[in-house]
């Protein structure tokens, strides 16, 4: 339905109506309007499969349907495959249009600030370009099916601790480039028919009732004309919010803000036509879903948990593999360790947790395989009982005893469901000690030592030297099981890259030190340098870098070409590489552009991810991959200018198999069509003045002056670098003081006609 055909029906509704439409009817439904022929329509869980709340009398919140649960967001990022992720999205929104759900809700965009925030899981990554373009896709294949997604969470949210309450204190280049970073390009391009708020204040101001966000930002600046939701009991003061931008209140409040909303009106607090604009979104919505329900959709779960499989392979990143011990023979004894062998760690708690009935183990996928063997080793549950202790240490026998027979042990970690969630952050990078201790122990007596993690986040690797190999399977969705197996003996080859950084430890991380907060607000002291740009500016070891991923074969990087070395910042830039597979194995690599500022009067990272490819090849095969690079390639934001703005001058184009591992790069040379704004004081030094071309002349002038002054040859008695400093004042003295400093040779009124000139243009 266009917005026109709403605004109609809009017009034909009560006070009373419009502002019931405005909140939930239910925990999961919205409002209808019978008499004009709009109905109640459901929303459900997502992102990574339905959580739909089951029909069956007696249900609760907690009870949903069997569902196909695909890989977590925080393994579709690692995937960097936009199409495997438009599929999984349109599995989900046909599951969907089977199951009559209007909106699903996902996928979670919000930056990995911290590796222990508990709901990393559920979000993609620490880069926002990587993170908005994996969302775009996912939003793209559910909205395939003419099903609304919901992306979320708006904006800021980046912890569990007091989530609902906390104030992300953060300034507006940070929140620009990183935070709505992460957002901007998938609302933008995809088109969600859906935005969700966060619990949290963004600089003291509730998300939910944010106009700057919710209204300068999100529809004015980025022209978006869907809809804006709360998350679930989001709303601080509904006015206020419907005022901001806030368009549907979910669940509702039992009829209460409905009432305020009404009072409003009446009062003239709030104009009738910014609920009539709400409400027209809230329908254009609902009966978009309606005019386009596919009755005849099936879900073909079979269909779905194959696709799961299929996605979860495209996930997995092989981050060590020494000596190539990886993939194993079936015809060799192997030993499977760790209880996560047969029952993995599929998927994160809360919200996004599906009713997954079909997982497979790996366990369980290699029940035919007569010279695999299987110990648990470790308990995922805590107990501190003298039974407990014994198990413990029996489980831990049995596997030595195991590992010693075999040819490799391949052991199972990761973090149990109690240590991420929805709802509180981690304390530590840490796997549960036993596990560690396991490890080392396994090493000791099997060279050829395995690790295979589960879990949602980064995570410490005290054992790293001690084993051969370590999998990074995230959280792989229900088909985890078989895919596992299928990387492990080599009926896959793995391609996934890691989407975050893997710090040696916690406290390397950039917000160590202002995580999670004071528990009134949380300081982003860190500002643009989250993730890889901290790590690469402060030029610090990790364990594995952002981008990192091994394959079965090796891929070779040539021929990068630009299709110009000089242009505006305004003209589109093409860049093309050929890739190689120089390996003996069918292989996909993810190719990775970075951008770096060569030379910047701002604080820059080091290099920033702008462009990736994921190709397939066989053994020999070379592919061309070429990447296309806009404005916002070479830009900043800068708060004074309101806007982007590039620097003159020349920048890297950096062609790598991950954030430090470069193959190639060129230099190209960037010039802005539109300079940074800026308006100077009395304050302004020499230097800021000196490249402003309207007064460049006098500057020089200036410059002459004060060097006159106090750069004497003679002028020696600070010692030898006095010359320097007196070279380094010059650029540092600001206006207000050279009429003084040059015994009234330049004078008061000369400076203000200066500046006038510079400001007005005059």
């Amino acid at each position: 339905m266009t917005r026109e055909e709403a605004k109609k029906l809009v017009k034909q509704m009560t006070l009373e109506e419009k502002a019931g439409l405005c909140s939930g009817k239910d925990f999961w439904r919205l409002k209808s309007v019978e008499r004009l022929g709009i109905p109640e329509v459901m929303v459900c869980d997502g992102p990574n499969g339905l959580r739909k709340q089951s029909e069956k009398e007696g249900a609760n919140i907690n009870d949903s349907i069997e569902a196909v649960c695909f890989p977590g967001s925080c393994a579709e990022a690692a995937s960097f495959d936009r199409d495997t992720m438009f599929r999984a999205g349109a599995a989900m929104g046909n599951a969907c249009q089977a199951e009559n759900i209007s909106i699903l809700l996902g996928p979670g965009t919000n930056i990995k600030r911290s590796p222990i925030c508990g709901r990393n899981f559920e979000y993609y990554s620490e880069d926002p370009y990587l993170a908005s373009q994996i969302a775009a896709a996912h939003i793209k294949g559910v909205q395939s099916k003419n099903v609304g997604a919901c992306i979320k969470h708006f904006a800021a949210n980046n912890q569990e601790t007091r989530r609902m309450s906390i104030s992300s204190e953060v300034d507006e280049r940070t929140l620009r480039e990183i935070y709505l970073g992460a957002f901007e390009d998938a609302v933008k391009e995809a088109k969600p028919w859906a935005v969700m708020c966060s619990y949290n204040q963004v600089n003291g101001t509730f998300a939910s009732e944010n106009r700057w966000l919710l209204h300068d930002v999100l529809k004015e600046e980025w022209k978006y004309d869907g809809l804006v939701v709360t998350d679930w009991g989001a709303v601080n003061d509904r006015v206020k919010g419907l005022m901001a931008g806030l368009d549907l209140e979910m669940p509702g409040s039992g009829g209460e803000n409905d009432r305020k909303i009404v009072a409003a009106v009446q009062s003239g607090e709030v104009p009738e036509e910014v609920l009539d604009e709400t409400c027209e979104r809230i329908v254009s919505r609902i009966m978009t879903y309606v005019e386009n329900r596919d009755q005849d959709a099936v879900w073909d779960k079979k269909e779905d948990h194959a696709l799961a499989v299929e996605a979860a392979k495209e996930c997995m990143v092989l981050l060590k593999n020494e000596d190539h011990i990886l993939p194993l023979s079936e015809e060799d004894e192997i030993a499977f360790i760790g209880k996560f062998a047969e029952k993995p760690r599929y998927q994160g708690g809360g919200s996004s947790h599906v009713n997954a009935k079909n997982w497979s183990s790996a366990l369980e996928e290699v029940k035919t395989m007569e010279n695999v063997t299987y110990v648990s080793g470790f308990d995922t549950t805590d107990s501190d009982s003298e039974e407990a202790k014994r198990l413990e240490k029996q489980r831990y026998n049995d596997a030595i005893a195991a590992a010693r027979k075999a040819k490799a042990a391949v052991i199972f970690a990761g973090l149990p469901d109690t240590y991420e969630s929805e709802g509180f952050d981690r304390n530590h990078m840490q796997l549960p000690e036993c596990q560690n201790r396991l490890i080392r122990a396994v090493a000791e007596v099997q060279p050829n030592t395995i690790v295979v993690l589960h879990n949602g986040s980064p995570v410490e690797m005290p054992w790293i030297t001690d084993v051969k190999a370590v999998l990074e399977t995230y959280l792989g969705g229900e088909g985890v099981g078989k895919a596992t197996v299928d990387v492990l003996f080599g009926r896959s080859n793995p391609s996934g890259k890691l989407p975050e950084t893997f710090p040696l430890k916690l406290s390397d991380n950039p917000s160590y030190l202002n995580f999670p907060g004071d528990g009134r607000k949380v300081e982003y002291r860190e500002g643009i340098f989250v993730g890889y740009r901290y790590y690469d500016k402060k030029e610090m070891d990790v364990l594995f870098p952002f981008g990192h991923g091994l394959s079965y074969t090796e891929f070779a990087y040539s021929n990068l070409k630009i299709d110009k070395e000089r242009f505006t910042d305004e003209e589109s830039c093409t860049v093309s590489v050929t890739i190689t597979n120089t390996g003996d194995r069918f292989g996909k690599e993810a190719v990775q552009l970075y951008v770096q500022d060569v030379e910047s009067t701002v604080q820059r990272p080091v290099k920033e991810l702008k462009g990736f490819e994921k190709i397939a090849l066989n053994p020999g095969e070379s592919k061309t991959v070429t990447f296309e690079l806009g404005k916002r390639a070479w830009a900043y934001y800068d708060v004074e200018g309101h806007d982007w703005y590039t620097e003159e001058g020349d920048f890297r184009i950096l062609i790598g198999a991950s954030s430090r591992d470069i193959r190639l790069s060129e230099t190209v040379h960037v010039t802005p069509v539109k300079a940074v704004p800026r308006t100077y004081t009395m304050s302004a030094c020499i230097g800021d003045l000196l490249n402003c071309p309207e007064i460049h002349e006098d500057m020089m002038r200036l410059k002459e002056i004060c060097d006159s002054m106090f750069n004497s040859e003679a002028n020696d008695s600070l010692g030898e670098s006095t010359k320097a400093m007196m070279e380094a004042q010059t650029r540092e003295m600001p206006l207000k003081s050279i009429p003084s400093m040059s015994d009234g040779k330049v004078t008061l009124a000369e400076l203000e006609a200066m500046l006038s000139k510079v400001n007005h243009g005059k």
